[in-house]
C-alpha cells in the first residue's frame, strides 16, 4: 500500500497533519502513563479498573503513536509494511484494545448497579459477570488475528470477500452489543439517585459516568454501523477505499491510497477513537479521594459491617439527646443489609431498624437518662 502520486492536498498540510496526530496520541500516552504512576503514589490497588483501563489507553496510544511516528519517518515505509504480524500490531491490535476497554467499562458500571442495590447479588454473579468479560474479548481478539493472517495469504478475491464480511460482522457485532449493554447500565444510574454516593466515594459522579458511558457508546456504535455499512456496499474484488473500520486497515496491503484518504484516515482515528479514548482516562484519572465522611454518616462502599459503621459515624459522640432526636429523625441506626438503594438502613429480615438494631445499653434507658450528666457511671455485671 502507498501514497498515489499526484495527491490533490499538499504534502506540507499532509504533514502538518501527521506531526499533529502524533504530537496528540503521544500526550494521551504521557497523560495515561502519569496517570497510572500517580495510583502507585496514592497506594491504590494495582489490580483494579481504573490500572486495567488506564495500561490498555497506555498501549493503544502507544500503538498509534508509533504508527504516526513512522508516517513522520517516511510515508511509504509506513504504507509498505508486508510482515502479517507488524500490520496486525499496528494497524488492527488499536481495535482489540478499544474493544477490551468498552467491556471493562459495561463491567465497571454492571458492579456500581449491583453494590448500590445490594452488594450481596454481586457476589453471586461476579464470577459469571468477570469471565464473560474476559471470553467476550478473547474472542474479538481471535477472530481478528484469524482473519488478519489468512488475509495475508495468498488466497481467492471471493474468499478475501467472505472473510472480510465475516470478521466485519462478528466484531462489529459484539462492539454493538457492548455498546447497547453500556447505555441500559448508564439508563439504571440515572435513574438510581442513591448511586450518586457510591460514586463519590471513588471520586466521581453520575453526572459524569453518565456523559462518559453516553460518549464512548454513542461514538462506538455508530463506527461500528459505519464498518458494516461500507464492508456491505463495497465491490466485490476489494474493500472500499474509505472503509477504515476496527480491524480492514491491512487488508489495504496491495492499494494505493490517496492524500485525501489518509486525511480521512486520521479523522476517523481522532473522532471514533481518540476521543473515547480520552474521556475513558479521564474519568479513571488518579485523585487522591478525602477520607472525611459526608455529613449524613454515609461511609465509604467496603464499609458495610454495623462496627465500621459505628467506629465511623462522625455522630459517635454526640450525647444522648441529640442521638435521640437524629433517630427519631432518620430511622435510628442499623447494620446496612441489601436494600432498594446505597446506604439505606434496613433490618436483616426486611424489618425496621428499630426492630433489628443492636441497641447499646437499650434495658438501662432510664438509668443512662439519670446518669447522663454524671462523668462515668460504675461498671455492672
Amino acid at each position: 500500500m502507498a501514497l498515489a502520486e499526484g495527491a490533490a492536498v499538499p504534502y506540507a498540510v499532509e504533514l502538518g497533519l501527521t506531526v499533529l496526530h502524533t504530537a496528540l496520541y503521544a500526550a494521551l500516552f504521557l497523560f495515561a502513563y502519569l496517570q497510572l504512576w500517580l495510583l502507585l503514589y496514592y497506594r491504590e490497588r494495582r489490580l483494579s479498573y481504573h490500572t486495567l483501563c488506564l495500561f490498555l489507553c497506555l498501549l493503544w496510544a502507544a500503538l498509534r503513536t508509533t504508527l504516526f511516528s513512522f508516517y513522520l519517518q517516511n510515508s511509504l515505509q509506513a504504507l509498505r509494511l508486508q510482515q502479517p504480524f507488524a500490520h496486525w500490531l499496528l494497524y488492527c491490535l488499536p481495535g482489540c484494545l478499544l474493544f477490551s476497554s468498552l467491556c471493562l467499562l459495561n463491567l465497571y458500571f454492571a458492579e456500581v448497579i449491583f453494590k448500590v442495590k445490594c452488594a450481596a447479588e454481586f457476589n453471586k454473579y461476579k464470577v459469571l459477570l468477570y469471565l464473560g468479560s474476559i471470553l467476550t474479548s478473547l474472542l474479538f481478539l481471535v477472530v481478528n488475528l484469524t482473519c488478519a493472517m489468512l488475509i495475508h495469504d495468498e488466497i481467492p478475491e471471493k474468499q478475501l470477500r467472505w472473510t472480510v464480511l465475516a470478521r466485519a460482522l462478528l466484531n462489529d457485532s459484539l462492539f454493538i452489543l457492548c455498546a447497547i449493554s453500556l447505555a441500559c447500565c448508564m439508563c439504571k444510574l440515572g435513574k438510581m439517585s442513591s448511586a450518586n454516593v457510591y460514586l463519590e466515594s471513588k471520586g466521581t459522579s453520575v453526572c459524569q459516568a453518565i456523559l462518559v458511558g453516553s460518549v464512548v457508546a454513542l461514538l462506538y456504535s455508530s463506527r461500528a454501523c459505519y464498518n458494516l455499512v461500507a464492508v456491505a456496499i463495497s465491490p466485490d474484488n476489494v474493500p472500499g477505499p474509505f472503509n477504515y473500520g476496527w480491524d480492514n486497515l491491512s487488508d489495504k496491503v496491495h492499494v494505493e491510497v490517496s492524500s485525501e484518504e489518509y486525511v480521512v484516515f486520521g479523522v476517523v482515528l481522532f473522532l471514533w477513537e481518540l476521543v473515547p479514548t480520552t474521556f475513558v482516562v479521564l474519568f479513571f484519572r488518579a485523585q487522591r479521594l478525602s477520607q472525611n465522611l459526608t455529613p449524613a454518616g454515609m461511609v465509604n462502599s467496603h464499609s458495610y459491617s454495623s462496627r465500621a459503621y459505628f467506629f465511623d459515624n462522625p455522630r459517635r459522640y454526640d450525647s444522648d439527646d441529640d442521638l435521640s432526636r437524629l433517630g427519631a429523625r432518620e430511622g435510628g441506626l442499623a447494620t446496612p443489609q441489601c436494600s432498594g438503594c446505597y446506604g439505606s438502613l434496613a433490618g436483616p429480615d426486611g424489618g425496621s431498624a428499630a426492630d433489628s438494631a443492636p441497641l447499646l445499653c437499650a434495658a438501662g434507658g432510664s438509668e443512662i437518662n439519670h446518669h447522663h450528666h454524671s462523668s462515668h457511671p460504675a461498671p455492672q455485671n
